[in-house]
């Protein structure tokens, strides 16, 4: 029983399309395998066509007046679909969150790095998370860390703006750098 309630639920889903026997309607708008329109036939002269042709009856358009059926190869259809998809989401583009590192003791050399990158990110298009990690004794002196931190947002200023200012978390401080939308490709 629970398999049943399981396999009704799948058809009912929004990506199930009714094909061969599960259309029961009394007429349907035809589309030919040619792609040539036929009109509005009943399903049962809609199900012989297609049987006829070796091809499937698949439900296009189960909202339209009469619904609209065409005759096809369900497998081919579905796969093109899947196809379609699949390179409709490779060009989409997903903004990531980087990160960079810091410590309160850090050299000119390496901060002009760290800042370097997170300019290269920024201006990508890409959201940055600033940690700076205190060890030791050095949580004695946060102060520093905050004055670390405003100068690196400082520094990347050109490609980017401070969200939020940088926040104490446990031994970490954190901060987030998103990219200018004017200096945006």
């Amino acid at each position: 029983m629970e398999v049943e309630n399981i396999a009704s639920k799948n058809k009912s889903s929004k990506n199930h399309m009714r094909i061969n026997d599960e259309i029961r309607l009394k007429e349907v708008r035809l589309i030919g395998p040619n792609g040539d329109m036929m009109g509005i036939v009943s399903s049962e002269k809609a199900m012989q066509i297609a049987v006829q042709n070796d091809l499937d009856l698949v439900e296009i358009s189960p909202n339209a007046s009469p619904p609209v059926c065409k005759v096809i190869d369900y497998g081919k259809y579905m796969f093109d679909m899947a196809k379609k998809q699949k390179e409709a989401h490779k060009h989409q583009k997903a903004s990531a969150m980087k990160e960079v590192w810091l410590k309160p003791k850090i050299e000119d050399h390496d901060f002009n790095v760290k800042t370097k990158n997170a300019n290269k990110f920024l201006a990508e298009g890409h959201k940055v998370k600033v940690s700076l990690r205190f060890r030791g004794r050095e949580m004695a002196y946060t102060h520093m860390g905050r004055t670390l931190m405003m100068k690196f947002a400082e520094a990347c200023k050109e490609h980017g703006e401070l969200d939020n200012n940088p926040k104490l978390e446990g031994r970490n401080m954190l901060m987030t750098l998103s990219p200018t939308l004017n200096k945006k490709k």
